[in-house]
């Protein structure tokens, strides 16, 4: 098919929309389909190697830099210029893109990832829902696909499609054991446990600086983070004289799978309330991590906040899971894993067997399953 596909991220940019966007695009081009990604005009257009690093991509598609001069704009000049490309299928992450959409009588697929905000969020997707045309939601969570039938009204048959974040399995493939691993990032040889992502409030690095003053054996690294939110929590660890604890700063993403391979056990200490980019929000309840499908991947034991969303794709067979507000359970689960290591490997190996449930090429085509078909009608 050919896809024309809109997004109002930044790109590049490390924060996770960003990241989302470029990797469900590109497990459409992986797919075979020709896609054109319409984005708006930045400081910097870069070219594919570059991008292909950042993100961590291997199949090139094409990338439109469209120039507006307002967001609102945006979303009406990107629709007018993706009816322009004559594509098979719009595929856009904007509400605003997806009503002007159907309103050009094209077949849209909407990506959701969170519950319609603003004076005007909810306005524009109960358009959405009412306007006529062949449409669909990839929906990332259960509790969101509820959330939203509670809200408004339950989905027609084949208008919402399950679609949690994904990983690209072969990135993951081959990894070196974790002492391998940490020599090839000259990390110290000592027992690991390595937290990726940002460190946004909710992420739970407070709950990973009390784990390191309480087990000051073993190594914990953060990787990812902001500069100014990196030099904080360095200066709160080396307040504590934790020298145990590294905050490597952001990571390519080409290079995360060898950070997270270093590891032992990966963590996911979430709190009950984790904020998004913006700096607002609450996302816990709905929540699907890039992260959770990468650490299945890697092939690691997980230890991960009890939070009912990752129950969705986390399990007692492939992660451990700790109420967020107990430090002391996480401390013995840590300790009791750290000393089993046949009990981390069979987690390891039940993560790394369900992770491939989770490519984003098959989230592809979950997503288009049935609704390709009548597109090329």
């Amino acid at each position: 098919m050919k896809i024309a596909a809109i997004s109002a991220s930044q790109v590049p940019s490390t924060v996770a929309n960003s990241i989302q966007t470029m990797k469900a695009v590109h497990a459409l081009a992986q797919n075979g389909h020709d896609v054109t990604l319409i984005l708006t005009a930045g400081e910097k257009h870069p070219n594919w190697s570059e991008l292909a690093n950042f993100y961590g991509l291997r199949t090139e598609f094409q990338i439109e830099y469209l120039p507006a001069s307002s967001r609102r704009l945006f979303f009406l000049s990107a629709v007018l210029r993706a009816a322009r490309l004559k594509p098979d299928l719009l595929y856009v992450w904007p509400l605003q893109s997806a009503v002007l959409g159907l309103l050009c009588r094209l077949p849209v697929v909407l990506e959701m990832h969170d519950l319609p905000s603003g004076d005007f969020g909810p306005l524009w997707y109960r358009a959405f829902r009412a306007f006529r045309g062949q449409k669909r939601q990839a929906i990332i969570t259960r509790a969101l696909e509820k959330a939203l039938e509670n809200e408004y009204g339950m989905f027609h048959a084949g208008e919402a499609a399950l679609a949690p974040n994904g990983v690209e399995i072969e990135r993951f493939e081959h990894l070196p054991a974790p002492p391998t691993a940490r020599r090839l990032l000259k990390l110290p040889e000592a027992p690991t446990l390595v937290c990726a992502g940002h460190l946004y409030a909710g992420r739970g690095v407070e709950l990973f600086i009390e784990l390191a003053a309480r087990l000051r054996g073993v190594r914990f690294l953060w990787a990812g983070g902001n500069p100014e939110d990196v030099d904080r929590w360095k200066g709160e660890a080396e307040s504590q004289g934790l020298s145990n604890v590294t905050f490597s700063g952001f990571i390519h993403n080409a290079q995360l799978p060898l950070y997270q391979a270093a590891a032992d056990i990966l963590l996911m200490p979430y709190s009950r309330e984790i904020g998004i980019s913006s700096g607002g929000g609450n996302s816990a309840q709905i929540s699907s991590p890039m992260k959770m499908f990468e650490y299945l991947a890697t092939g690691r034991a997980i230890v991960s906040s009890d939070l009912p969303v990752f129950r969705e794709v986390l399990n007692e067979g492939n992660a451990i899971f700790c109420p967020p507000e107990r430090i002391a359970v996480w401390e013995g689960a840590i300790r009791a894993l750290l000393d089993d290591p046949a009990r981390r490997e069979t987690l390891a190996r039940q993560a790394r067997a369900d992770s491939a449930q989770y490519a984003w090429t098959e989230r592809a085509k979950r997503i288009l399953d049935g609704f390709d078909r009548f597109t090329s009608q």
